[in-house]
């Protein structure tokens, strides 16, 4: 029987420097897995570690870069593998940065800063570039959904009442 799993994520990283969110994006290297393609930050989950703590861990091991504020996107990717027989479901996050200045992990060859039609118009799966959009339209027009969806980088909890 086909496995369901749980064990990688997604993390879209915006800032918010230039007064406009501008979206980063990573591009894999040659020797990579899926080599050349461009994507946010992705990783797999380790043991004992909860998903949002992945999208932290990963951001800075891969960018160089710390979440200042993180979210979770009400979204959950999906792909089938077939040599594994399994149904992965990757929880998607959306992280903003104070900083610019990335360090590219072994893993990606490239990165670029980009408006959200670029972004979009680069990353290769449709649930990334769903995920960046809906990212994108709750940091521009859904302040309630920033509220209760906020990690609390702390201790993971999120807002689940108006404050």
């Amino acid at each position: 029987m086909t496995d369901i799993v749980v064990r990688v994520m997604d993390c879209h990283i915006c800032s918010l420097s230039s007064g406009h969110p501008e979206f980063l994006l990573l591009k894999r290297a040659d020797d990579q897995i899926y080599p050349g393609i461009w994507q946010c930050v992705t990783g797999k989950i380790r043991e004992n570690e909860r998903p949002y703590m992945t999208a932290l861990r990963e951001t800075t091991e891969e960018t160089g870069l710390a979440a200042e504020k993180l979210w979770v996107i009400d979204q959950v990717n999906h792909y089938y593998e077939a040599g594994e027989d399994r149904m992965n479901l990757i929880p998607v996050f959306g992280a903003v940065t104070g900083s610019k200045n990335v360090r590219l992990s072994k893993e990606h060859a490239e990165f670029r800063w980009c408006a959200i039609d670029i972004a979009e118009h680069l990353l290769l799966w449709d649930q990334q570039k769903s995920g960046v959009r809906k990212f994108y339209t709750m940091l521009i027009d859904e302040k309630l959904k920033q509220t209760f969806t906020e990690v609390d980088l702390e201790t993971g909890n999120q807002t689940l009442y108006h404050p």
